[in-house]
């Protein structure tokens, strides 16, 4: 019953963030770049929320959490974060030296980040796909006795 709750609290939340989105698209001035870069920004904070409630409702159907599901949110929050950052830097003329070298610092742990992720999701496949055949081997062993 808790998931049930919880995930219609989620769907709820990313249906509110999705239709203040769509106020804050329409009222934002000016629309380029402020306001297509708070809409790129608002439409993965939505993804983001989305994967959370797939992630819960796979927990409710299959009984485990799935790993994968996890490291997409991070992916995806961390490219959320280069996006945000790097539009930013485009659009802030005027920064100081100290701004700029904190937000190229900034930038590249994201993407370290990013790649380290996507290098477990790798490595989480490549696992799941050497522990399946052991599995099926024992499935078989155990149907023949």
């Amino acid at each position: 019953m808790f998931h049930v709750i919880l995930g219609l609290f989620l769907f709820g939340i990313a249906v509110a963030a999705l239709i203040f989105s769509l106020i804050r698209v329409f009222t934002t001035s000016p629309f380029f770049p402020t306001g297509m870069i708070q809409s790129i920004n608002d439409i993965l904070f939505i993804i983001i929320i989305l994967e959370i409630l797939r992630t819960v409702i796979a927990r409710y159907t299959d009984g485990v959490f799935q790993l994968q599901n996890f490291l997409i949110i991070g992916i995806i929050a961390a490219v959320r974060h280069i996006l945000t950052v790097g539009a930013y830097m485009t659009l802030g003329s005027g920064k100081s030296r100290e701004e700029f070298d904190r937000a190229v610092i900034e930038l590249a742990i994201s993407s370290g980040i990013v790649v380290a992720l996507v290098l477990a999701i790798f490595l989480a496949k490549a696992a799941d796909s050497l522990a399946m055949p052991k599995s099926k081997s024992k499935s078989k062993t155990k149907t023949k006795n």
